[in-house]
């Protein structure tokens, strides 16, 4: 029966990885997809005619923030539990989050293909517009210009910091009974949720994104962030929220092998 559940968890692995592997491939092919092309009106031409600014979170930055930071919060907690079941699945939340998140902003961003506020510039560098309205500046930066909706930046964002603020309350019971009353508990809450969101509305101040875009795009990330972590843990008010749902089968299962062993022993 041993064999048998190593097998089981050894196809889940694999299982697992394939799952964040084709995530992750998804990703890449859609960020050199190219958006549909909306029509712009005379009218509102004026929304995209905003400044060429460099972001003040390029990717540089960003994707190390987001990609790192995670690994680092669950190093640390690892190094003070011990607990590589925890740290297994801590891994296994942030990733797919990340990865559904990638894929599913994408996805939204090619369909929609909203203009970015500095669009104009990108279509004609030097503002001198055509009676098509045909663009002729760097094909790449139209491309790009071509994906306001929703925000990368903004959803990466909240689905990264999103998952650290749930990891970091769950192994403090900032929501449980146990943390209530230690405001220290819910600033370690916060403060990540304020690290994403200064992210977020970054994108406005550098005209590289509308506000419509930032706001869904930080909901996308933070529900997505949500739903993979319970996939894993329990609620933050459960008085078990700092262990996984794979310890606590684990444990459950132990249990009931003890108390049968405890029947047969009687019996």
């Amino acid at each position: 029966m041993a064999m048998t559940r190593s097998k089981h968890l050894l196809t889940e692995y694999w299982f697992d990885i394939l799952i964040r592997i084709v995530l992750i491939g998804l990703f890449i092919e859609l960020e050199k997809a190219e958006p549909f092309t909306r029509k712009i009106h005379e009218d509102e031409l004026w929304l995209y005619k905003n400044p060429r600014t460099d972001s003040y979170v390029p990717t540089i930055i960003l994707w190390p923030l987001v990609f790192v930071m995670p690994v680092i919060i669950i190093f640390w907690v690892f190094l003070i539990y011990k607990d590589k079941t925890d740290t297994y699945q801590a891994v296994l939340s942030v990733t797919l989050t990340l990865g559904f998140n990638g894929v599913i902003t994408d996805i939204i961003k090619l369909i929609v293909g909203r203009p970015r506020p500095d669009f104009f510039w990108r279509c004609f560098p030097d503002g001198q517009t055509n009676p098509d309205f045909k663009c002729n500046g760097n094909p790449i930066a139209i491309r790009d210009g071509k994906k306001s909706f929703p925000s990368g930046h903004s959803s990466f964002a909240f689905a990264s910091f999103g998952f650290i603020a749930l990891y970091i309350a769950g192994k403090l019971h900032t929501f449980s009974l146990v943390g209530k009353a230690q405001s220290w508990k819910l600033c370690a809450f916060i403060f990540p949720i304020c690290i994403a969101l200064a992210i977020a509305l970054s994108r406005t101040c550098d005209y590289h994104h509308h506000w419509q875009d930032v706001v869904v795009g930080s909901i996308i990330g933070y529900i997505l962030a949500y739903m993979c972590y319970r996939h894993y843990y329990p609620p933050l008010d459960s008085q078990v929220c700092h262990k996984p749902y794979a310890a606590l089968t684990h444990q459950i299962q132990l249990e009931n092998v003890g108390n049968r062993n405890e029947q047969i022993k009687w019996i």
